[in-house]
């Protein structure tokens, strides 16, 4: 009986010592990064205003960018909110002419997107990062990994993670971008992008996002 009780006690403490344990990393895990939150409510603009040229309008579901003619200006879609550290996931459809996603952005008068953009394009570097009005490409894709991972007239799902200077973007769950250790970590505004200078057709939709902690200093 007294081993009996030992054993007992024994498994007992075992099982608290494993709640405990448990508990404690889904308190880190839910104090590392909040819950998804969706950015598009799937009828109106709600959260985000446009700015420079181009229509952005909801169709069928979805936020579509169209201009009919070459527009003087880009064609801005921009998050009423700014972010810092963050996953944003998104689908699109991309069918003419060229488009991006941005995070971490400032917006300048008329038309200036000044920040990290995803680029979004029909023909080639989907998921590539390019610096708008900086260092231009500073994660320029690999042209057979976006074929392996694009697909031509149908919709796609794109995965941006910023947090601190580490960003890395994923096509249709392909790895395409990376930067470590990338100097441009202020918030910024989240933006969808009609490229000036051409006719265009792009569709997002199903927009969510994921806000992180501020990375621990070393």
């Amino acid at each position: 009986m007294k081993n009996m009780k030992l054993n007992t006690i024994g498994i007992g403490a075992a099982l608290t010592f494993s709640l405990c344990v448990a508990t404690f990393a889904a308190e880190k895990d839910v104090n590392t990064k909040s819950a998804w939150v969706s950015l598009f409510d799937g009828k109106t603009l709600k959260g985000w205003h446009q700015v420079g040229d181009g229509e952005w309008v909801i169709e069928d579901g979805a936020i579509v960018g169209k201009t009919q003619t070459a527009a003087k200006l880009y064609g801005l879609l921009v998050s009423d909110k700014k972010y810092q550290n963050l996953r944003v996931k998104f689908t699109f459809k991309s069918l003419e002419g060229n488009s991006g996603f941005y995070v971490r952005t400032h917006i300048k008068p008329p038309d200036r997107a000044h920040g990290l953009q995803v680029e979004v394009d029909p023909r080639n570097n989907t998921g590539g990062i390019y610096e708008s009005y900086g260092r231009a490409w500073i994660s320029k894709p690999d042209a057979e990994v976006v074929k392996k991972a694009f697909k031509l007239d149908d919709w796609n799902e794109m995965e941006i993670l910023a947090d601190g200077g580490h960003v890395v973007t994923w096509l249709n769950g392909i790895k395409i971008g990376e930067l470590k250790d990338d100097p441009v970590v202020e918030s910024g505004h989240l933006v969808m992008q009609m490229h000036s200078g051409n006719k265009l057709m792009v569709m997002f939709k199903d927009i969510r996002i994921q806000t992180l902690k501020k990375p621990k200093t070393r």
